[in-house]
């Protein structure tokens, strides 16, 4: 769960970068240049796993086998209380798990943080998210799904390289590629690079393996609290009440969420 946090956190302050990265650079060329950048971050753990692999492969061989199954234990010892927002409830209906209050507490701080004007206010690029969130949710399963019999790094690094090389094939398609304006932007290139793919993404893929899926979305769904506050801190961006209400409302939403079934006995007393 610390590790989903983490996640969120990184990818919250993400945002700003990316806002920042992109006043000079295409999306699609900072999308190239950050997820090689995140590739190329996990080349040493990669050689350093492989290195300790061929010194004690009999003895991790027993110890995988049992992590493995506990994960998967604890993933479904955990999963009737998973909890979900946007990206989430698309992820609890595949689940076939239903939304309890903690989503309807979640969707109402959205609402408040990012519907200003009403629905009627809901453009293109609105509906372009909206579908990349569900796009984000089949993600999360997939993670899950894959994520007890597939080495965390391993998957990572197979997910940049492929991000990369599509990215790269885009933007020369496009013709975005341009190496000055990447020289202006190489602090927010080097936080997405490292700290948002690197980093929150490898943390995804770990965190995953121990906390079921509608549980993690709701718990990486806090990235949304996180740039809020990252857009009020790093670009002096103000948040009406209606958005402190609502990062509030998300906030709580996952706390309950988190919260156990039943009360321990010594709450009880």
């Amino acid at each position: 769960m610390l590790s989903l946090l983490l996640t969120a956190l990184i990818w919250g302050f993400a945002f700003v970068a990316q806002v920042q990265g992109m006043d000079l650079m295409s999306p699609m060329f900072f999308n190239a240049t950050r997820f090689t950048l995140g590739a190329l971050s996990l080349v040493p753990i990669l050689l350093w796993q492989r290195g300790r692999g061929s010194a004690d492969k009999g003895d991790t061989a027993g110890v995988d086998v049992v992590g493995t199954e506990a994960s998967r234990a604890v993933s479904t010892d955990a999963a009737s209380n998973g909890a979900s927002d946007v990206v989430t409830i698309t992820g609890a209906k595949l689940n076939a798990n239903k939304p309890d209050s903690a989503v309807a507490l979640s969707i109402a701080g959205f609402y408040l943080l990012c519907i200003t004007d009403g629905f009627g206010s809901i453009g293109l690029a609105d509906t372009l998210l909206v579908f990349t969130a569900v796009l984000f949710a089949v993600h999360i399963l997939v993670i899950d799904t894959l994520g007890g019999t597939v080495d965390a790094i391993k998957l990572s690094f197979g997910q940049f390289c492929t991000t990369a090389v599509l990215s790269w094939a885009g933007s020369l398609i496009e013709g975005s590629v341009d190496w000055a304006f990447a020289a202006h932007s190489w602090i927010p290139i080097l936080y997405a690079g490292i700290g948002s793919v690197g980093i929150a993404y490898t943390l995804q893929v770990v965190g995953q393996q121990w906390v079921p899926p509608t549980r993690a979305s709701l718990l990486m769904s806090l990235e949304s609290f996180f740039s809020a506050v990252g857009g009020a801190l790093l670009l002096g961006e103000v948040m009406t009440p209606r958005g402190y209400l609502g990062c509030a409302l998300i906030f709580l939403g996952t706390l309950l969420a988190q919260a156990p079934a039943r009360l321990p006995k010594w709450l009880k007393r």
